[in-house]
């Protein structure tokens, strides 16, 4: 209960508490590293997918080039199966189909998460360690630079490792 009221207190009690309002800098931080360990797994997923997509190409290849009536097998639910490879091959063509609409769909939330990610760290002033040191990021690290020379903002900035 004592958690709860504490911002409400904060707001009403001081007006000169604007930091206190907002996520303290561990939360941001923690927010922040979360966002950016979501959008890590989505990248390895599409990494994934698209080893997937390889071997499927390879193998598909391999089949066209065989006797559609040759008896080839295939693991359904980690169960080895006796299948035709005419049977086979459109399941794996229609698969590797469906893959890359997955990878499309994981990219473009992948390009989401990261606008999202911009967003936060513009609304948090966020600079990751190493980034205003050289010319890497562009107009982030000189615009923060810029920022940094007086105003409000600057002193709310969060450094991230």
């Amino acid at each position: 209960m004592a958690a709860n009221s504490s911002n409400t207190g904060n707001k009403s009690g001081s007006s000169g508490g604007g930091k206190q309002s907002g996520p303290s800098a561990e939360q941001v931080v923690a927010t922040f590293q979360r966002m950016r360990q979501e959008q890590r797994n989505m990248a390895s997923k599409a990494a994934e997918l698209e080893m997937d997509i390889n071997e499927h190409s390879l193998v598909i290849e391999t089949l066209k080039e065989v006797d559609p009536s040759r008896k080839c097998f295939r693991l359904v639910g980690g169960v080895l199966v006796e299948r035709t490879v005419k049977e086979v091959l459109p399941a794996l063509e229609n698969n590797k189909e469906q893959i890359t609409k997955l990878i499309e769909s994981i990219n473009t939330q992948m390009q989401a998460k990261g606008r999202e990610l911009t967003e936060y760290r513009e609304r948090y002033n966020i600079r990751l360690v190493g980034e205003g040191e050289g010319e890497g990021q562009g107009q982030s690290a000189a615009s923060s630079s810029n920022s940094e020379g007086g105003g409000s903002k600057s002193g709310a900035g969060v450094l991230v490792s």
